[in-house]
């Protein structure tokens, strides 16, 4: 595997297996040397665990780009995931516009709302600042709810196969990638749109939620997609990857608040050694 460099801009959460903690371990477990962007420090993640002690660092992230781009540095990939303040979006668009090595890739999740809500704290001009970034992006990971907000299309608690595809069809991005994308009661997956070309894979449907899945597709999506994995190969690794872990997390009940990604993480290497399938 070619030894690269990228970054991930999103917040720590210090208990709760969820944004940074999680994509440090799997991108560098993808062989990448894994640089981080904290845009806020949390205590835990904000689901269960009452309210979290916050340090927000939207007055030092400008500085620290500046530093950055008077060190020449840059970055083969660039991950962004929550980000939590139109401070930060912009920081990262930012970083988007000028930190990128050529031929490089920009994968924004849009980690702002889902089951037909935004999270709290969020509003519409989150909403915009979020569209403005996804459009610097390569490729663009939405829940369903979040491809509604960024297209501006009213949100439905059920979604056909025909009517997922039309959602993606008015994306500007090289990639849409969009995760949950139901195929029936008992099946969910994702749905790639590349150009004007739809590939679908789909996987048994765990009953249960955990936090921090949507983490782990991006960053083992990204990691796959950087070392030469075409998109639709890494999103199906990506979604078989988080479908193991979560099937291990169910088998352990006080393991409520994250998901136990880390004893799959030498599955997940050799996977990624295995020939590349080229790009699509």
């Amino acid at each position: 595997m070619k030894y690269k460099r990228i970054l991930t801009i999103q917040d720590i959460s210090c208990v709760g297996q969820c944004s940074i903690t999680v994509a440090l371990p799997i991108l560098s477990a993808c062989g990448l040397e894994t640089c981080i962007l904290p845009t806020a420090l949390l205590s835990t993640h904000t689901g269960g665990f009452g309210k979290p002690a916050v340090v927000h660092f939207d007055a030092s992230l400008e500085e620290i780009r500046r530093h950055w781009q008077q060190c020449g540095i840059a970055f083969d990939g660039i991950l962004v995931g929550y980000l939590g303040s139109v401070g930060a979006v912009e920081t990262a668009g930012e970083i988007l516009n000028t930190m990128l090595a050529p031929g490089g890739i920009a994968v924004v999740d849009p980690a702002m709302a889902d089951h037909g809500k935004l999270y709290a704290g969020f509003d519409e001009a989150y909403v915009h600042a979020m569209k403005k970034l996804c459009n610097q992006a390569q490729v663009i990971l939405p829940n369903i709810t979040e491809a509604a907000l960024l297209s501006g299309a009213a949100y439905q608690e059920h979604w056909s196969e025909a009517e997922q595809e039309q959602l993606l069809s008015g994306f500007l991005q090289e990639c849409v990638v969009l995760t949950g994308a139901t195929s029936g009661e008992e099946e969910t997956g994702v749905l790639l749109r590349q150009g004007g070309k739809f590939l679908r894979y789909s996987h048994r449907r765990i009953s249960q939620n955990f936090h921090g899945t949507g983490d782990i597709f991006a960053a083992c999506f990204t990691g796959a997609r950087m070392q030469g994995k075409d998109a639709f190969a890494a999103a199906k690794l990506a979604a078989d990857f988080t479908c193991r872990c979560i099937e291990d997390t169910v088998q352990s009940p006080a393991h409520w608040y994250g998901v136990k990604f880390e004893p799959n993480l030498p599955m997940l290497m050799k996977l990624l050694e295995e020939e590349s399938d080229g790009n699509i």
